[in-house]
């Protein structure tokens, strides 16, 4: 495998949105992402049916390393509101249907808070969660290590702001007066449950690439 190889970081994710993110928190370190439909012409689809999202994250990392034996990251996250006990959760990108929309999502999560009472102070609390599986088919033999992190907050019924993806227009975060979606980019890095999920990443990923770079060098050695 050529020394450029080694040090790209492949994401399991058809999300761009998720993609995008992925790519400003690892800026600065030494490696190329690539989405794997840049790696691999006609990927496997991967039937996301696990009861957590780390079940559904280490499954499509493992179908990602498999298809391209490179280092590979893979995302599952999601929203949990407490008046729905924990729903829409793992099914947050098909809360409405299986090829569900963010409008149509969105749509339903306020129909489903519809019937209920709002809550006597602040927005219905709910949290992001996110779950990061990371492999290297060449270190920790191949074997996926986890990170879990959330982003406290509370949903409103009406959608404000223009950035980001998902439930963002409707996600209020906790400690200040601003949706998700209207925090700019940078904001949105420091605070974000993948935000902080990368941020307990980070040492295993740079963990990872220390030793990828001392088997190049003892590879480069003459016997």
């Amino acid at each position: 495998m050529k020394a450029e190889y080694r040090d790209t970081l492949v994401v399991a994710t058809t999300n761009r949105g998720k993609l995008l993110e992925l790519e400003a928190l690892v800026a600065g370190m030494p490696l190329a992402v690539k989405s794997l439909s840049q790696l691999v012409s006609e990927p496997s689809k991967v039937v996301e049916d696990g009861l957590t999202f780390a079940e559904n994250a280490v499954k499509k990392a493992r179908a990602a390393a498999r298809a391209t034996m490179m280092l590979t990251l893979a995302d599952d996250s999601g929203l949990e509101v407490d008046a729905l006990d924990g729903r829409p959760g793992v099914k947050s990108a098909r809360f409405a249907h299986d090829r569900a929309t963010d409008a149509e999502n969105n749509a339903a999560l306020i129909a489903a808070l519809g019937g209920l009472h709002e809550p006597a102070v602040g927005p219905f609390p709910a949290r992001f969660r996110c779950v990061l599986a990371l492999i290297d088919p060449f270190t920790h033999g191949g074997e996926p290590r986890t990170v879990e992190a959330a982003c406290e907050g509370g949903i409103i019924r009406t959608p404000r702001g223009s950035g980001g993806f998902g439930y963002d227009p409707l996600f209020v975060v906790a400690g200040a007066d601003k949706t998700m979606a209207e925090l700019d980019d940078a904001e949105k890095n420091r605070v974000s449950h993948r935000a902080r999920a990368f941020a307990a990443l980070r040492p295993l990923l740079e963990d990872i690439i220390r030793q990828r770079h001392e088997q190049l060098v003892r590879l480069a050695l003459p016997a």
